[in-house]
């Protein structure tokens, strides 16, 4: 990694301590004076995530680092747990120069095989979607998770675990710089926004992540879970908007 890819990385993650820091000190007024009780799947002493603040509200000064820098500073991850139990580390697919960047969950048991995200039967609707109804190769759009190694029986990410990996993610969003972000499904949604969500209520309602603007909607496997001309119907609409806004679609 070059120096100045180093330099990058490095601010997020001291970006990212400094406001952990101040937003610690807000997190704990407002979980006192509501009195929310953590939710029993949050290991102890971690932060729901409904609590988490936007650790990095506006991207690092200086160059962006390239994909392949992120990467190389992401090494053998060992920062959570999740490695413990992974196959491969799951970095992310697809064009470094993407106008549309989609961000899921995390990866799955064929993802966590061949170290690709989205290349299960979810990842055969997203291609499907991405290809048919974007009218474009999956290969030109790129495509992440908020974290890189599988969690056990395909559970939703423990917050600790989603903050080992926030910063990886931040700088591939920095790197690939795109027009658009798709964020797929409600934990990416959360993550994105800062705040836990519902997707039915925020999906095809634009929204915006350290500038850049964030479309919400389905994650593939609940379209497949919930295969209705409905559900179909909103997200190829969420789609066709993602591409507009990106100009993708023109000529």
């Amino acid at each position: 990694m070059s120096a100045e890819g180093r330099s990058a990385v490095d601010r997020a993650l001291a970006a990212e301590l400094r406001a952990a820091l101040g937003a610690t000190r807000a997190w704990l007024a407002e979980w006192l004076e509501e009195g929310v009780e953590a939710p029993r799947s949050v290991a102890p002493g971690a932060r729901p995530l409904a609590m988490q603040a936007d650790l990095l509200a506006a991207a690092p000064a200086g160059p962006r680092p390239s994909l392949d820098e992120v990467r190389a500073h992401l090494g053998d991850c060992r920062r959570c747990p999740l490695c413990e139990g992974r196959s491969s580390i799951v970095f992310g697919d697809g064009n470094p120069q993407a106008d549309i960047l989609f961000v899921g969950e995390g990866p799955g048991a064929e993802e966590d095989r061949r170290g690709l995200p989205f290349v299960g039967r979810a990842g055969e609707l997203l291609t499907k979607m991405i290809e048919r109804g974007m009218g474009m190769p999956r290969s030109q759009v790129y495509i992440c998770n908020i974290v890189k190694c599988r969690p056990p029986g395909n559970r939703e990410p423990l917050p600790q675990e989603i903050a080992a990996c926030r910063p990886f993610l931040d700088a591939q969003i920095d790197a690939v710089a795109p027009k658009v972000i798709v964020a797929l499904g409600r934990p990416a949604t959360s993550l994105l926004l800062g705040r836990d969500v519902s997707i039915t209520r925020v999906r095809g309602v634009w929204q915006e992540y350290r500038g850049t603007p964030v479309m919400p909607t389905f994650h593939p496997a609940f379209v497949l879970r919930q295969y209705t001309e409905e559900n179909r119907r909103l997200v190829w609409q969420d789609l066709k908007a993602a591409l507009t806004r990106a100009g993708a679609g023109d000529g």
